[in-house]
């Protein structure tokens, strides 16, 4: 069993390779990560629904020298985007019996690079807390501490991922959704820059939020942003074209990537108004931004205009209308009016604010938040700085049952989420591309993460310092003990 884990927790990239030079078969491997899930799902709940059948058909039909780039690789998928012929539920008691009978557009990308769909994975109701606390699922457990968070809302695809049942899985992040729970479970999560991996036009625009991927290590994350990036005709906004490659070449090249030292800024203080920021979190920053002084970057600590905002009624209002379309959408498929027995306290409160918020205030908070978000990147470009590091948490990874959206003050709640997740929505406002690396491992056992923010449309330089950041302070051999 130990060989089966040890085989999953390589990357994707590599397995990829074993597939294509007859190594390993696509088979073996759909067939490895199947056993894994049967195994070590009881414990983790990390999946909401598993394919074999299917899967393994998938496999059988790939072979040795496919030109796929990820032919044969088994991955998973976050419940909120559509697989043919696979249940999709949101999280959430309303959505039954919905059986899509096309992917999604990023879905289908990933199909197309040649990943083997095992099954999609578990995430709060919609997708609206930094935890996986689901009532139609139940909690889904943190592999480094079953007691603990795997964060959210992509906190089922981070624990399979870092429990290694899977090699890489789907995710996407309106407010941290991939980077909170890889900082939680161990993982790189990074938040592509907005525009640059489409919704499909079916979706229509995504201010906030972006499809990608949890990956253990960096190389793919960037392989895989190859794969999902690009225009898609009929997307309303889309970031500057790339050469094919561009993103794996620059992780490849790490710090030869740089002309000369970048100028890097740490960031401490919070986005978040009255955030108390756990001194091991902070730690963390200034050890990482210690790291990359010593790499030869010149690093200064500096204040982005970001703190004391009052933003959160603007981000509310501007990410409330999206749950309560998902919320409406949910009762037209099943054919009748929503009713608040349907949907979870914290999902029903949006939906009633959200149903009383005039067109004027939710455009006027948007227009809020994107003047906010252009001030911050002309600040940083002003600056001039070409990565930012905060911490990735406000927090340590929370007790599962500290922040579910299900008890009597679901607004209480969401504040709280809040308060352990500070430095990552204003990055889905500013639009820029930003990730969450597991640089160290805390007193208590848990992964301890920095967050890096990077130049806007510029994740081939974040990627380059991340893999300078990895090959300084390997983190692939920390994994939790499950077996």
């Amino acid at each position: 069993m130990a060989l089966v884990t040890e085989l999953l927790r390589r990357s994707a990239v590599q397995l990829a390779a074993l597939v294509r030079a007859g190594e390993l078969s696509a088979r073996e491997l759909v067939d490895a990560s199947l056993d894994a899930i049967a195994r070590l799902d009881p414990q983790v709940n990390a999946f909401t629904f598993v394919d074999p059948d299917g899967a393994r058909a998938a496999a059988a039909a790939v072979g040795p020298a496919d030109p796929r780039p990820f032919a044969g690789v088994p991955i998973a998928i976050k419940d909120n985007r559509a697989v043919a012929g696979m249940p999709i539920t949101m999280g959430s008691d309303l959505w039954v019996n919905v059986v899509p009978a096309v992917d999604a557009f990023c879905v289908a990308r990933l199909r197309a690079a040649g990943f083997v769909i095992v099954g999609k994975t578990n995430m709060p109701e919609n997708g609206i807390l930094p935890t996986t606390e689901p009532r139609r699922f139940g909690p889904t457990a943190n592999p480094w501490a079953l007691d603990r968070t795997p964060g959210g809302s992509s906190g089922g695809s981070a624990a399979a991922v870092a429990a290694g049942m899977v090699p890489i899985a789907h995710g996407n992040d309106g407010g941290g959704s991939i980077r909170i729970p890889a900082a939680c479970c161990g993982l790189v999560g990074l938040k592509p820059a907005r525009g640059r991996v489409s919704v499909g036009p079916d979706s229509g625009q995504s201010f906030l939020a972006s499809d990608g991927v949890l990956t253990r290590g960096v190389s793919d994350a960037a392989a895989v942003l190859d794969v999902l990036a690009g225009y898609q005709p009929g997307d309303a906004t889309w970031a500057p074209p790339v050469a094919a490659g561009a993103f794996a070449s620059a992780a490849a090249a790490g710090g030869a990537l740089f002309g000369a030292p970048l100028r890097i800024g740490l960031a401490l203080n919070p986005p978040l108004d009255g955030a108390d920021v756990d001194p091991v979190c902070i730690a963390a920053a200034r050890d990482a931004a210690t790291l990359l002084s010593s790499l030869g970057h010149v690093v200064e600590e500096v204040v982005p205009p970001w703190s004391d905002l009052g933003l959160l009624p603007d981000f509310t209002s501007a990410f409330g209308p999206l749950i309560s379309l998902t919320t409406a959408a949910g009762g037209r498929l099943a054919g009748r009016e929503v009713v608040q027995s349907d949907v979870e306290p914290l999902t029903w409160a949006m939906y009633e604010r959200s149903r009383q918020l005039n067109v004027l205030a939710h455009l006027t908070a948007q227009v809020r938040l994107e003047a906010v978000g252009r001030s911050l990147v002309s600040w940083m470009l002003s600056a001039p700085l070409d990565v930012l590091v905060t911490p990735a948490l406000g927090a340590r990874p929370l007790r599962t049952g500290e922040v579910h959206g299900r008890g009597p003050d679901p607004w209480g709640n969401y504040k709280r989420s809040g308060a352990f997740t500070p430095y990552t929505a204003m990055i889905n406002v500013t639009g820029q591309p930003a990730v969450s690396l597991p640089l160290y491992q805390g007193e208590d056992g848990l992964p301890l993460a920095v967050q890096l923010i990077g130049r806007p449309a510029r994740e081939d330089l974040l990627l380059a310092v991340s893999a300078q950041l990895e090959a300084a302070v390997p983190w692939a051999g920390r994994v939790p003990a499950l077996d």
